[in-house]
């Protein structure tokens, strides 16, 4: 993969490669995330002994772990019936999209478009030999005051995005399609007339023109991210840590023993019952008895363990 260096010392990932086109104009394009998941991950653990969960792919039917090459994906046409896809013919289709340029289809007023739309954002860089179109293009949106539409496969999933200038940069916004954003009408309980008094107008009014500033994304940060990280640090700087059970290793010593006991208590003879005083047996039976207790016992012999090499 790809990478570019930004001038904070991070560096940025080329996450697609291809080209976007408007016209007779081609531009050679690379795709880089414009915005970050700053989430504090939290990892799950055992409450005995503080070692991490582990979540296995269990089959539903045959209840036994199932390993990635054994797993296919498939649509679910109706319920518990599918149309299994072969990655191969997957590939494929991505890959006949993919390797499509990226045409601006039209040319829009960003105002027109509700934010409910927007979805993730990509910084757009040009490839080798692209920056004068890249320029060109960039130039024309800010003098036109105009946003790009165009359609592009990312992830395996045609987007419509929005190709805009932000901050001398071009950027790619996607956007959901219009099936894809929820109906507004199917909201429950939102009333469907403003039953408002003109004072509790003008009051609501007055206070939204006292809370009125300037945009500055700057001043507003994550309390609670904030908060969590200062309360992990102060529990690692003062030792209420926890360290995972290591596991042991396994041991055959234990198996061959119990293999081992198992055997010598097969082999043990089963003692043989006392007779009571109600069922003596007679002198003859007696004698005879006594015959077969003196015959020697057949000795009993151990298999032999192979040593492993």
């Amino acid at each position: 993969m790809q990478t570019l260096k930004i001038k904070d010392g991070m560096i940025m990932h080329t996450m697609w490669k291809g080209s976007i086109s408007f016209g007779l104009v081609n531009i050679p394009i690379k795709l880089h995330a414009a915005t970050e998941d700053k989430d504090i991950k939290l990892r799950t653990l055992h409450k005995e002994c503080h070692s991490p969960i582990k979540y296995e792919k269990i089959c539903s039917s045959c209840d036994v772990e199932v390993k990635p090459e054994d797993i296919v994906k498939a649509y679910e046409y109706t319920k518990g019936k599918y149309v299994v896809l072969d990655e191969e013919e997957l590939e494929k289709l991505r890959k006949e999209n993919e390797d499509k340029a990226v045409e601006i289809i039209d040319f829009v007023k960003i105002s027109e478009i509700d934010p409910i739309y927007f979805q993730k954002s990509y910084y757009m860089s040009p490839s080798e030999g692209g920056g004068k179109a890249y320029s060109l293009l960039r130039k024309a949106l800010q003098e036109s005051e105009k946003v790009g539409l165009a359609k592009i496969i990312i992830r395996a999933k045609e987007q419509l995005a929005v190709i805009r200038v932000y901050e001398n940069t071009l950027v790619m916004e996607t956007i959901h399609y219009p099936d894809e954003v929820r109906q507004a009408g199917d909201v429950p309980n939102v009333p469907n007339e403003d039953k408002v008094t003109e004072k509790e107008l003008a009051t609501a009014i007055m206070l939204i023109d006292q809370l009125t500033t300037e945009f500055e994304p700057t001043k507003y940060t994550d309390e609670y991210r904030t908060a969590l990280l200062e309360l992990i640090e102060s529990k690692r700087t003062g030792q209420e840590t926890v360290t995972a059970t290591e596991k042991a290793p396994a041991s055959n010593v234990t198996d061959l023993m119990a293999a081992l006991q198992a055997s010598i208590d097969r082999t043990k003879p089963i003692p043989a019952l006392k007779p009571t005083a109600s069922t003596k047996p007679s002198t003859a039976k007696t004698t005879t008895a006594k015959a077969a207790v003196a015959k020697p016992r057949k000795k009993t012999t151990m298999p032999r363990i192979k040593k492993e090499a």
